[in-house]
């Protein structure tokens, strides 16, 4: 039997440092370039989606994880104007790092005002969800 089209896999990782700031990353290419986004990417065949987030959040900020907690998941058809899409979305701390855009990503960077940001896809509610998770909400 074949295999159903289905929505892409990917899969997001919200970072708070210890003055609860989140990364970000400004996004290098459409849709939404030039905006804030949350790191992450796309699930690469054999690789499980904990794994992804880690090697998306290294790839485009050069920063490293610590122990992941799950956010949730997303999945609403008109998240990305690309394709439909579901991205499992991991939380994380880090004490500090100092970011360094890599990959797609135009820059990265530490922000304490992300509630006032228009921000990628649906990553205000993302983040939202995650800092009420993680006790960050302020």
């Amino acid at each position: 039997m074949p295999l159903p089209k289905t929505p892409a896999l990917a899969a997001d990782c919200v970072v708070f440092d210890s003055n609860d700031r989140v990364l970000l990353i400004r996004r290098g290419h459409p849709p939404f370039k030039g905006q804030y986004a949350l790191p992450g990417g796309f699930v690469e065949i054999g690789e499980t989606v904990e794994a992804a987030c880690r090697r998306e959040l290294m790839e485009e900020t050069s920063v490293k994880a610590g122990k992941l907690r799950l956010v949730g998941v997303y999945s609403a058809p008109g998240r990305d104007p690309r394709a439909h899409t579901a991205s499992v979305v991991f939380a994380t701390r880090v004490a500090r790092a100092r970011p360094a855009a890599g990959d797609d990503a135009a820059a990265a960077e530490w922000v304490a005002n992300w509630k006032r940001l228009d921000l990628a896809f649906d990553h205000a509610v993302v983040i939202a969800d995650a800092a009420r998770i993680m006790g960050r909400a302020r």
